[in-house]
């Protein structure tokens, strides 16, 4: 996990390879400046106030001389001042580099990984959205990528300033004095200890706290988008428990990572203040002795908090990386899921042609086949409708027209080819499917239906609702075609979402049309008027009907009874009727009910 994280990083790390150079610079120069200026102090200090040997290089010495040597300084000291404000604003200017240079890089690298994560959801196989909890996915394209841009715009570049600042510290301190130097370091391993065992605490930390709120993501996107089932159910409280429950959860990682948090700050600063007093005392009995200057004083005291805060840092840093690590490797998990896979070789034949599932063997998994060695033949053009008890496999043959999973024996052929030949995008183009429970976007009624073909024209629009029965309650809507849809048409009945869905599907240029029990929220007449205009629209379409309602189906062309995974009648109604079979059975009751509701609607009317 650590190493593919590791690539990863480095790829988005090269995307934006210039901009993490400028900051580089800027962080080199802004550090160099920082150790600058408390030697310009010591340098004021000792050479050009006290006459004692210098620590500037000799070509600056020789523009000194050139304005009139240490005595023309220590008389102008305006010039210091005016060197070290110089400095500052300097500084200011390469601070102003790296933060823009990171931030810029930050969000390039933001925006890559949604965009490339998003992209390659699209692409995923539907065995694995069928599986994949919404909400976690979701939080993984937005927290895990906030996680990550915020250390490559804030942490990264303080790696590189913590290392300079540490071997400038060092080399410069080891240059004025060994003794103290050495008293400097006491605490450091101690530090560098504390950070490394840090970071192993707060990776495993950070890693359950973030799953832990991918699960509270989940319960609260599942709970909003079953909104009306909860409603319904009354089961408000089980719902605000079982968030409670998960919430509650995700609080008790998160303290428990604040808490790691704090013990490490609280005993940084312990331990650097005690190492400050070290030296301090250090300098202090040193000057008392003549040993060093105030001017190296002063530098051992500015120089000693740019050797501990960087260490200090350190865990910080590594948390920070820790945390991001956590964060890739998750959406690393979706972006090494094979997407479905490039088909060069597939073509994209005409579909008008019958469609044949010959011997076909199909299972969700290796313990149980849903479709046992079936066979049957679609014929072109022709309206075929399907009954079958709840898991004989209806849906699963929608699903493997649609190329959504593929056989696992046996051949599925359209208009005579494999439908493994057939380019699966182009396939699920030309086939138009209406699910029983359809999803609507929150946008207006218009723009639900036009939603297929972009720029649709209003009579278009117009036809495809009329066809869909749907004008008249779209017409009685306050805004009409403008009426806007709550999200998933929760504004909409059942019956009211689906006349849209179906709206939306026949304005699209159709070879098949798949309607998995996508009429049964209608009324009868309304069906009827759907299934006549759809007669009426497409001649030459193929139509599927999945359904439970004999009236549905009755007016097929040809009717499948499908039992556990098999097809155990086919035929015309009139022929199945006659038949001693599962279709019988439920027309036969089916009637018994309707010729019941009529007694009961003549006895009410007779009262």
């Amino acid at each position: 996990m650590q190493k593919r994280s590791s690539r990863l990083m480095g790829r988005l790390i090269r995307e934006n390879k210039w901009y993490f150079l400028t900051a580089l610079i800027c962080t080199v120069f802004t550090v160099i400046i920082e150790f600058v200026t408390p030697i310009l102090l010591a340098e004021t200090l000792d050479y050009y106030l006290q006459g004692k040997p210098s620590r500037m290089p000799g070509f600056v010495n020789a523009w000194v001389d050139a304005l009139g040597g240490p005595q023309f300084m220590a008389s102008n000291l305006w010039i210091v001042g005016l060197a070290l404000v110089g400095l500052n604003l300097l500084s200011g200017v390469f601070s102003f580099g790296k933060s823009r240079s990171q931030a810029v890089a930050g969000e390039n690298v933001s925006l890559t990984l949604r965009e490339k994560l998003y992209a390659h959801i699209q692409r995923l196989p539907f065995s694995y959205h069928v599986k994949a909890e919404t909400g976690d996915l979701v939080q993984r394209c937005t927290s895990d990528v906030e996680t990550v841009r915020r250390f490559l715009s804030m942490q990264l570049m303080q790696v590189v300033n913590a290392v300079m600042m540490v071997a400038f510290a060092l080399f410069y301190l080891f240059r004025e004095n060994v003794k103290i130097t050495l008293i400097s370091m006491v605490m450091l391993p101690i530090l560098f200890l504390f950070a490394f065992l840090f970071f192993k605490w707060v990776v495993k930390s950070f890693r359950l706290s973030d799953e832990a709120e991918g699960k509270m993501s989940a319960v609260l996107q599942e709970n909003l988008t079953g909104v009306r089932v909860v409603r319904a159910f009354g089961q408000q409280e089980y719902e605000v428990e079982k968030f409670e429950k998960v919430s509650s959860d995700y609080r008790k990682k998160s303290f428990r990572l604040c808490n790691l948090l704090a013990v490490y700050w609280a005993t940084g600063d312990l331990l650097s203040m005690l190492q400050s007093m070290f030296t301090l005392l250090a300098c202090v009995y040193f000057a008392i002795r003549g040993e060093i200057t105030v001017g190296t004083l002063t530098i051992f005291t500015s120089y000693i908090w740019k050797l501990l805060f960087p260490i200090r840092q350190l865990g910080r840093i590594l948390s920070d990386a820790g945390k991001s690590s956590v964060a890739l490797g998750r959406i690393d998990e979706i972006l090494r899921v094979p997407q479905e896979p490039e088909e060069p070789d597939a073509i994209k034949p005409s579909l008008k042609g019958d469609i044949v599932f010959d011997h076909v063997v199909f299972g969700y998994d290796s313990n149980r086949d849903v479709l046992r060695d079936m066979s049957f033949t679609i014929p072109a053009g022709k309206t075929v409708a399907i009954l079958g008890a709840t898991g004989s496999g209806k849906s699963s043959v929608v699903h493997l027209i649609q190329r959504l999973f593929e056989p696992q024996q046996g051949e599925i052929r359209i208009g005579g080819t494999p439908i493994r030949q057939i380019d699966r995008y182009y396939l699920r183009s030309r086939v138009g499917l209406v699910l029983q429970e359809p999803f609507l976007y929150s946008k207006t009624l218009r723009e639900n239906v036009a939603i297929a073909v972009p720029g649709a024209t209003s009579e278009q629009i117009d036809r495809a609702v009329t066809d869909a029965a749907a004008k008249a309650f779209i017409l009685e809507s306050d805004k009409g075609y403008d009426t806007l849809v709550g999200e998933r048409g929760v504004t909409l009945s059942g019956g009211q979402k689906q006349r849209v869905a179906i709206a939306r599907t026949l304005m699209k240029d159709n070879d098949i049309l798949i309607f998995d029990d996508s009429l049964s929220a209608v009324d009868t007449e309304t069906d009827a008027q759907i299934r006549a205009a759809l007669k009426r629209r497409s001649r030459d379409t193929t139509t599927i009907i999945i359904s439970h309602r004999i009236v549905t189906l009755s007016q097929a062309d040809l009717i499948l009874v499908m039992e556990d995974g098999r097809v155990t009648q086919q035929g015309t109604h009139e022929e199945l009727i006659r038949q001693d079979g599962l279709y019988a059975r439920i027309f036969n009751i089916q009637s018994a009910l309707e010729e019941e509701f009529k007694e009961e609607n003549k006895d009410h009317a007779a009262v």
